[in-house]
């Protein structure tokens, strides 16, 4: 039954785990956990992981070790957020700029807002400019906010 006792305990000294097998766990439930999101946010922290574990390994103090992760996440973070917008791909202008409405009726003269017929349908448009105000008077799409058309005589 004794032979069972791990002899440290017998001599009253505390067994411990190293510190790098720690940060190497750490590492590699991170990038597990990296796998699972698809993020490479945590990807970079089981680097940052990886490297605190190397430090320990050549017996650096906890501090360094932390220093050492914590300058690696920095930098790999920054490194992620600025090749996102690197590829980011740029908003498409919208189809409907340029296109021509007519004007089918006013909602509201007094505010500029005007019904007015663009691809067989009714959209609400508020008119930019002058205008006329008459019936089968054309606009142009100049911007679209939300469900309602900025248009304008000319097309711009």
């Amino acid at each position: 039954m004794i032979a069972a006792i791990p002899t440290a305990a017998i001599e009253g000294k505390r067994a411990s785990v190293e510190t790098y097998w720690i940060w190497v766990i750490a590492g590699i439930a991170l990038v597990v956990a990296e796998l699972l999101s698809g993020t490479f946010y945590l990807l970079v922290l089981g680097v940052a992981a990886f490297v605190a574990a190397a430090t320990a390994w050549f017996g650096a103090p906890f501090l360094a070790q932390v220093l050492a992760a914590g300058a690696i996440a920095v930098a790999g973070v920054f490194w992620i957020r600025s090749r996102k917008h690197a590829l980011a791909t740029p908003d498409m202008a919208p189809l409907d700029v340029g296109q021509s409405v007519t004007l089918q009726s006013w909602v509201n003269q007094a505010d500029r807002v005007a019904r007015v017929r663009y691809r067989d349908a009714l959209w609400d448009a508020i008119i930019e400019g002058e205008a006329r105000g008459e019936a089968g008077e054309v606009f142009y799409i100049t911007r679209v906010e939300g469900s309602t058309l900025r248009v304008a005589k000319r097309a711009s």
